[in-house]
C-alpha cells in the first residue's frame, strides 16, 4: 500500500485525486481509482451570515425558513446541520447573494443547529469558513386528552383479565374433583355383593351363685351406621327395651346358665 503526504495544503490543492499502478508481470498500467476530492477550506474569505424564520422554537408542521447570503463573492451556498459530514442542501444564490432555504412540515428530527458555507466561484473544491449559527427547535405535539396512562390502564386490565380467567379455572376444577369424589363413593355403596356386616352374637356365662335373684333379658342392640339403610324384604327385628333388677327370675330356675345375647357392630 502506498501512502502519499500534502503538506502546506493550498487553493491549488483543491482537486480530484486518482490512483493507478504499474504491474511488472505482466508489464503494464492499471486502470484509475475512484475520484476522491479534497475540499480546501480558505480562511482568507468571510464567512457567510445566516438567519432563521420564525425563530428558534417552533411548533411541528411549521414550514422553516432559512437564508444565507455570501456578500456576492458568487458561488454555491451549502446549508450544513451539525452532526451531518455531508451538506443537506445547496442552492444558487440570487442577484444579492442570498439563498433561501426551505424545511417544509418540520418534526422533532429537525430538531438542531444549522450553519452555512459556500464554495468559491469558479473552484467548486474551494470553500469558506463556516459561518455563524442558528439553533432550532421543533416542539412535540402534545398528546391527546385521554391518552395519559393508556399504556399502564391496558397493563392493569390485563393483569386484572389473566387473574379472573385463574380464579374460573381454580373453581372449575375444585367443583369437578368434588362431583367425580361424589360419583366414586355412590358407586362405591351401590356396588352389587356388597354386603354389610352381620351383627355378632356376644354370650356372657354367669354362673350359677350369682344368678340367684337376678332377671335376666335378651335384647336387641342397632348400632348406628354413617351410611343410609339399604331396602330389605327383610323385617328389622323389634328393640326390646327391659329392666334388669332383683326379683324373681323370669325364666325356670334349673337353667344353669344364661345368654345376654347383644349386637355388636
Amino acid at each position: 500500500m502506498a501512502e502519499f503526504s500534502l503538506a502546506g495544503i493550498k487553493q491549488a490543492d483543491a482537486v480530484r485525486y486518482q490512483c493507478q499502478y504499474q504491474g511488472l508481470e505482466p508489464a503494464g498500467t492499471s486502470e484509475k481509482s475512484h475520484p476522491v476530492e479534497l475540499l480546501v477550506t480558505d480562511h482568507s474569505y468571510p464567512p457567510p451570515g445566516i438567519s432563521l424564520s420564525p425563530r428558534e422554537y417552533v411548533k411541528m408542521e411549521t414550514n422553516i425558513t432559512i437564508q444565507c447570503w455570501n456578500q456576492q463573492y458568487g458561488g454555491t451556498i451549502f446549508l450544513q446541520k451539525d452532526g451531518h459530514s455531508a451538506p443537506i442542501q445547496h442552492q444558487e444564490p440570487d442577484g444579492g447573494g442570498t439563498a433561501t432555504f426551505t424545511l417544509f412540515g418540520v418534526t422533532p428530527a429537525d430538531s438542531g443547529t444549522y450553519r452555512c458555507s459556500y464554495r468559491i466561484g469558479g473552484s467548486y473544491l474551494l470553500s469558506s469558513p463556516l459561518g455563524d449559527n442558528v439553533t432550532l427547535e421543533v416542539i412535540p405535539r402534545p398528546a391527546p386528552p385521554g391518552d395519559n396512562g393508556g399504556a399502564s390502564r391496558n397493563l392493569v386490565a390485563a393483569v386484572a383479565g389473566g387473574c379472573a380467567a385463574a380464579i374460573v379455572i381454580i373453581i372449575v376444577l375444585t367443583v369437578s374433583f368434588l362431583l367425580v369424589a361424589q360419583r366414586r363413593r355412590m358407586q362405591t355403596d351401590e356396588r352389587p355383593g356388597a354386603t354389610s356386616r352381620s351383627p355378632e352374637v356376644v354370650q356372657f356365662q354367669v354362673s350359677p351363685g350369682d344368678s340367684e335373684g337376678l332377671t335376666y333379658a335378651q335384647l336387641q342392640a342397632v348400632t348406628p351406621s354413617t351410611h343410609p339403610p339399604a331396602s330389605s324384604t327383610t323385617p328389622e327385628p323389634p328393640i326390646i327395651y327391659a329392666e334388669v333388677g332383683r326379683g324373681t327370675p323370669l325364666m325356670p330356675p334349673d337353667v344353669p346358665n344364661w345368654r345376654l345375647n347383644a349386637l355388636a357392630d
